[in-house]
């Protein structure tokens, strides 16, 4: 059978692939979407999306927490499980099938099934041969494999999010965001929640101090956290799972209902057939350029989950498909920025940050201003009764531009947009104390934050 021809082929129906189609079909180009499973990917339909609802029913139990504070008198609440966990899967079911509405107006051909390379310019998916003169990999992610005896006992975020029995007890391995998000959504719901992580600090690539006044909330809500752990191995223990790790060289053990896998995601590339692909990559890592082309063939741009350099955010993965767009239609001349995009952890409350910490910026030499505000005890925390409310925001003390902005609570995951806007489009850190914001909000704090009285 002869191969069929297209001007671009894209392995991965989520946010960076369906980000490809926007700019290539605007321009007349013709494109096929390779997507195994649901459009949309990881992040609507097994991830981030469905998630949040149960970070919004864990928001719900923290107001209910609060309320005496507010003079309101209410019971003790109780969150029905199943009922949330048919909430979550009502929320999305829609979501695969509006996205394939999208690729049918924009006139987009989407393959079910997997693909795989056969040659550098070649994709074979189920009887179907596809020859293109570009080739997207938008693949995604899958969790991070452990070589850990007893591994196989582990579930995932995805089983999480079915499963409509809530454990009186899970353990998590690892100390990322998936722990902490699940964590505090289950701790508040009742389960007894215990975080192993192999370093130092939870959170590695988040600001210290930051990290510090998460995991002080997290174990006051009950959260187990023990850093710098070694996991020995996993094994059953009359119905449940036990879990046998050094701390401090001391063997020890904790017991579940669950163990999860809270180690992260990796590239899903192993699958693709790089090799007949002329596509260089080393442990799952492929090699490219700063315009997301593969280093070996040219014909070959990468987004998403699969990029190793960038974080695996959905907003980011959309971001990056749009700018493979953009150079497959105006040549290799875009490339990403990720200096100012701001991201969150959906703990309750949350954490959010943009641009370097300030370990990051003392080890680039520079003239950083730190500004440290506990605000707990500032009239809009206590009007909120907010249990963490802090912030570090980092200001280049020559320039007056902002060099990153870190919050605790004090809704944060709102507020950390500003200061991302001002990093990109150059705002001074003196102009943000000078501008009159709506008040009382969160936001008319952002002068005080910036050491204005």
């Amino acid at each position: 059978m002869s191969a069929q021809e297209y001007d671009v082929v894209i392995i991965g129906g989520g946010n960076a692939g369906i980000g490809v189609t926007g700019p290539v079909r605007r321009a007349g180009l013709s494109v096929a979407m390779i997507e195994a499973l649901d459009l949309g990917g990881t992040c609507p339909n097994r991830g981030c999306t469905p998630k949040k609802v149960l970070v919004a029913a864990g928001q719900a139990l923290h107001d209910i927490e609060r309320a005496d504070v507010h003079r309101i008198s209410v019971g003790r609440p109780k969150l029905d499980w199943a009922a949330l966990i048919a909430r979550e899967k009502d929320m999305i079911k829609d979501i695969p099938e509006n996205l394939a509405r999208a690729m049918a107006r924009r006139d987009v051909e989407v393959i079910k099934g997997y693909g795989t390379f056969v040659g550098p310019d070649t994709i074979r998916v189920a009887d179907r041969t596809l020859h293109a003169g570009h080739i997207v990999i938008a693949g995604g992610s899958k969790p991070r494999p452990l070589s850990i005896p007893g591994a196989r006992h582990m579930v995932t975020s995805d089983d999480m999010l079915r499963e409509s029995k809530r454990p009186d007890s899970v353990i998590f391995i690892g100390g990322g965001v998936i722990s902490l998000e699940f964590g505090h959504v289950y701790a508040r719901a009742g389960s007894s929640v215990t975080i192993l992580e192999a370093l130092p600090q939870l959170l590695p690539a988040i600001d210290t101090d930051a990290v510090a006044r998460l995991q002080a909330e997290s174990e006051r809500i009950g959260l187990q956290i023990s850093t710098g752990v070694g996991i020995e191995r996993i094994e059953e223990s009359g119905g449940r799972f036990r879990v046998v790790f050094t701390h401090e060289v001391i063997e020890k053990a904790a017991e579940a209902d669950w163990v999860v896998n809270g180690a992260g995601r990796i590239a899903d590339v192993d699958a693709l057939g790089l090799a007949a692909g002329q596509v260089d990559h080393d442990n799952g890592r492929i090699a490219a350029d700063s315009h997301l082309r593969s280093i070996s063939n040219p014909r070959v741009y990468i987004c998403g989950d699969v990029v190793p350099t960038s974080p695996q955010l959905s907003p980011i993965a959309t971001y990056e498909g749009d700018l493979v767009g953009r150079n497959i239609v105006d040549g290799p001349k875009h490339s990403p920025d990720y200096a100012a995009i701001a991201t969150a952890v959906y703990t309750v409350p949350a954490l959010a940050a943009v641009g370097l910490t300030e370990a990051a910026a003392k080890a680039k030499g520079l003239p950083a201003e730190v500004h440290v505000n506990d605000m707990q005890e500032w009239f809009s925390a206590r009007t909120y009764a907010e249990t963490v409310a802090w912030s570090k925001i980092i200001v280049d003390r020559d320039s007056d531009r902002i060099l990153g902005a870190h919050f605790v609570g004090h809704a944060g995951h709102e507020l950390v947009n500003i200061f991302g806007l001002a990093m990109k489009f150059g705002i001074r850190a003196s102009e943000l104390r000078e501008h009159v914001y709506a008040y009382p909000t969160f936001a008319s704090d952002i002068k005080h934050m910036l050491g204005h009285a």
